[in-house]
């Protein structure tokens, strides 16, 4: 199998280093062992070719030969089915982990990724609208602490969809969003002490800083 190509960007600032979604692909490749390298597309300068690939002008996007797949969520199924250390073979384990794999991108990050947005931003103004958000994503919480309360992983073994959802919660937890949900950060604490975890990791952080002005 030739090497997978994982693109992300060539440089970041600080604040979003280590949420980068590009971190979801690298933690699934080294979850499943699959030989990869990492190519650079321009942060600030997005390219034709740039939006050849992601029509957004966002990251990452994962070549396969002369396959070409972005959004994280897309080239995480694409890797669950090349590797049973990511989504098992049988149909049930398959449909356990893609409807946690969808739920972690549609009812969850859905609630968190506006809070999250306020967060990075510092705006803690109390508003309508902010209340709201802040209601929505302690429902998606509340939920989730639940499910977890009860199992390891989500579904019985560890797959691509603990690394979208895990992912996830990370973000909320990085703001001290899971203060009262012991269960959800249990979950994640649990999920990102794996090696493969660790390294996705600080290969992110090490790519972007090497990039940082001299």
């Amino acid at each position: 199998m030739a090497d997978l190509i994982l693109t992300t960007y060539d440089w970041v600032p600080e604040l979003p280093r280590g949420s980068v979604r590009d971190l979801r692909i690298r933690w699934a490749l080294e979850e499943a062992g699959l030989p990869y390298r990492v190519e650079s597309t321009s942060f600030n300068e997005r390219t034709p070719e740039h939006f050849a690939h992601q029509p957004f002008g966002q990251v990452p996007w994962l070549t396969d030969g002369d396959l070409s797949m972005f959004e994280s969520g897309a080239i995480l199924l694409y890797l669950g089915q090349q590797s049973e250390a990511l989504m098992p073979s049988d149909p049930r384990g398959r449909s356990e982990v893609m409807e946690w794999l969808f739920a972690a991108l549609n009812s969850v990050e859905m609630a968190s990724l506006p809070w999250s947005i306020f967060m990075f931003a510092g705006d803690t103004t109390e508003t309508p609208g902010r209340k709201r958000l802040d209601q929505f994503l302690k429902a998606r919480l509340r939920h989730m602490e639940a499910v977890l309360a009860g199992r390891e992983w989500l579904a019985r073994t560890f797959s691509v969809a603990d690394i979208a959802m895990a992912d996830v919660l990370r973000l909320v937890d990085r703001f001290d969003g899971l203060a009262a949900y012991p269960a959800c950060r249990e979950y994640v604490a649990r999920a990102t002490a794996r090696p493969s975890f660790v390294k996705a990791h600080a290969d992110q952080m090490a790519h972007f800083a090497a990039a940082d002005p001299a």
